[in-house]
């Protein structure tokens, strides 16, 4: 709370002036049932037409100067919402993106969506109700209760009585609602993670015809959430009819004691008349302050969320921010020291005892099983994930002496999961440099076997690319995000199973372009395919996270049985002599 609150510094005049002008409002509204009382015991019993028309000018007066001064509280308190939103959303967007990919997959990227959008506005309306109404509803409160005292102190125990006892309502509800409000956002996370899976996978779930078991999934959640929504509504739901109810009772009190009172010549009509009106005030400051109970219980649910990530430090760490000069230009490019490494809390190594070196401006293939480890080895160089033990190593210098920006401008990545963002082919492709001038990438376009498709649109590279990229085949996809990688025209260019989606043709023309193209980078490719990693310099094979051997193709199938099992599945034909 203290973190949400810290916010409110921003507007200080916001959050002083604003529950000001508001307290004055409740000040004027207090003073209305006394003009009234007025207008009743001395201009209508007197029959004083002038006495009643001066006292209604000031009743139009208060009037006025209310719907001022709530008018006024209502912008300050809209500003200073809106700002503490948007200044907690730019924060919490930043943090998020100081996470690592550890912590970024611990929460889920639909549960961070949620918190980003969906907490943060429950957060902005707890502010604004802060600042227009948590001092004008207890205010009315307590003030129509002590005027009901200066009126007559014996009937203002029917408000101290009625107090008490929507007091202890508030005090029920509250208990029993304020642990569910956090078990509801789980809920609505879980909503969010379904629609989002069945949005980006509705090829997929078409293609099996999935579409009755999503629909029983989604409702599944979305009942679930919805019964401990209801169950908390219907907690929520009796604060409104009991707190009336409580009142009710409370002016039933009133018109019949008072009426007897009036009788006995200690009251005046007009006072019993004020005494409704401060009940009814009360009715409706105690509604409100229900709503705002309600309210508040929601925005403590979302600020406990949002702390969550907040608290959540990213476990890879920029050590560094000055630039470091490699000093030996015949060291290793990449170098990997005995590397063990785990995904998570998990005790069960992903790599283990990993070491090799990659020199500068070799070609370097990397293949294996599913789940050998082949991504894992390639997201530790530019340190997207930290390795538990061991060092890795880029120009003799350990990776975690870099600052993040100099390390991984080295890098050109082209991820396994192609990413594109909507907008130009242009602007996807100066995503990595914004800087490339045309040269730069027409050469990087026609190295990735895009120049065909890009020349053969209407508007070239001004071609408006949707959401994920779904006007694009897998095929170009690939190629454009390798395209992209070229233009940033890195030292240590990694290929994380980028040609896929080629067709062997156009995977054969990229590899080739590729040698000829980047003689100067070092290229680590990751593949399913030996054709993929044939020719590269030297070919990296796992086995369930270990190195079961590093050599040419040549040298593989005479010494690396797991090379030579991959061999034989993709129909490549060995030599049995090079074999034995």
């Amino acid at each position: 709370m203290k973190r949400i609150l810290g916010y409110l510094k921003y507007y200080k005049k916001e959050v002083i002036i604003g529950p000001i002008f508001k307290f004055t409002e409740a000040v004027f509204e207090l003073i209305v049932p006394l003009v009234m009382a007025k207008i009743i015991d001395v201009g209508i019993k007197n029959g004083d037409t002038i006495y009643i028309y001066k006292m209604g000018g000031v009743m139009i007066l208060l009037g006025v100067v209310g719907l001022i001064c709530a008018l006024i509280c209502q912008y300050l308190a809209s500003k200073a919402s809106q700002g503490v939103g948007t200044r907690l959303r730019n924060d919490l967007f930043k943090h998020i993106n100081s996470l690592s990919y550890s912590e970024i997959d611990k929460i889920g990227t639909a549960s961070l969506v949620n918190r980003i959008t969906n907490d943060i506005n429950q957060v902005q309306v707890a502010v604004a109700m802060l600042i227009r109404l948590v001092v004008r509803a207890p205010f009315l409160v307590l003030g129509a209760t002590i005027m009901a005292m200066i009126l007559d102190l014996k009937m203002s125990l029917i408000f101290w009585a009625c107090g008490i006892l929507i007091a202890f309502t508030l005090y029920f509800i509250m208990k029993k609602s304020v642990p569910l409000y956090k078990v509801i956002q789980q809920k609505l996370d879980r909503v969010g993670i379904i629609t989002k899976e069945n949005l980006e996978g509705v090829r997929v779930i078409r293609a099996f015809s999935k579409q009755n078991y999503e629909k029983e999934r989604f409702v599944n959640a979305s009942e679930d959430h919805s019964s401990i929504a209801v169950r908390v509504g219907k907690l929520s739901a009796l604060l409104s009819p009991l707190t009336t109810a409580i009142t009710n009772i409370g002016l039933v009190a009133i018109v019949g004691f008072g009426g007897i009172q009036v009788n006995l010549g200690n009251l005046e009509q007009g006072q019993v008349i004020a005494f409704v009106d401060y009940m009814m005030q009360i009715l409706l400051a105690l509604v409100v302050v229900a709503n705002l109970v309600i309210l508040f219980t929601k925005a403590t649910a979302s600020i406990r969320r949002i702390n969550e990530v907040f608290d959540m430090q990213p476990s890879i760490k920029e050590f560094n921010t000055k630039e470091i000069v490699a000093e030996s230009t015949d060291a290793p490019k990449v170098e990997f020291k005995n590397v063990y490494f785990s995904y998570g809390d998990s005790d069960e190594y992903a790599l283990e005892d990993v070491s090799f070196k990659i020199m500068k401006n070799e070609t370097i293939g990397i293949i294996g099983a599913t789940g050998s480890g082949k991504s894992t080895i390639v997201n530790l160089i530019p340190r997207f994930y930290e390795c538990k033990k061991g060092d890795i190593l880029v120009n003799a210098i350990n990776v975690k002496e870099y600052p993040f920006s100099q390390l991984r401008k080295q890098i050109g990545v082209v991820a396994q999961k192609q990413a594109l963002f909507s907008g130009t082919i242009l602007e996807n492709l100066k995503i990595a440099n914004e800087n490339a001038d045309i040269n730069l990438i027409e050469k990087s376009v026609k190295i990735a076997q895009m120049k065909e498709f890009v020349d053969g649109l209407p508007d070239k590279y001004e071609t408006m690319i949707s959401q994920s990229g779904k006007n694009l085949s897998g095929g170009q996809k690939q190629r454009l995000t390798i395209a992209r990688a070229l233009v940033k025209d890195p030292e240590i260019l990694i290929l994380d199973d980028s040609s896929s989606a080629l067709d062997f043709k156009t995977d054969r023309n990229l590899r080739n372009a590729l040698k000829e193209n980047t003689s100067d980078m070092t290229v680590i490719t990751v593949s399913q395919r030996v054709n993929s990693i044939r020719y590269c310099d030297k070919i990296i094979v796992l086995d369930d996270g270990r190195i079961a051997g590093i050599g040419s193709h040549d040298e593989l199938v005479k010494n690396c049985d797991v090379y030579i099992d991959i061999c034989l599945s993709q129909n490549i034909s060995i030599d049995e002599k090079e074999v034995g």
